[in-house]
């Protein structure tokens, strides 16, 4: 193997419009720190998606808050049936 056969097979290293002046092209690129450290809901530039999604997250709240109050219902029926079998039982 010549070494024009190694630098063919090997990463180009051409630089493209957007690409890097250094040539480290093999490196992956970087992102805005402050901005990918922000929640999706505030990354997004329209006030309307940005809208869209906290009402979407309200609902989902309030769906699990009526669920939770259903189970915790069911619970506290679950514990009065008990209490009332164990005090028939001691009367009888």
């Amino acid at each position: 193997m010549s070494s024009q056969e190694a630098g063919a097979s090997a990463v180009s290293l051409n630089s493209t419009s957007g690409g890097r002046v250094s040539g480290k092209n093999w490196k992956a690129p970087k992102s805005a720190t402050r901005r990918s450290h922000l929640s999706e809901g505030l990354r997004t530039k329209r006030w309307e998606d940005r809208m869209r999604k906290t009402t979407e997250a309200a609902a989902v709240k309030k769906l699990e808050v009526e669920m939770k109050e259903e189970k915790q219902a069911e619970i506290a029926a679950r514990r009065e049936k008990i209490q009332e079998r164990r005090k028939a039982k001691e009367e009888a």
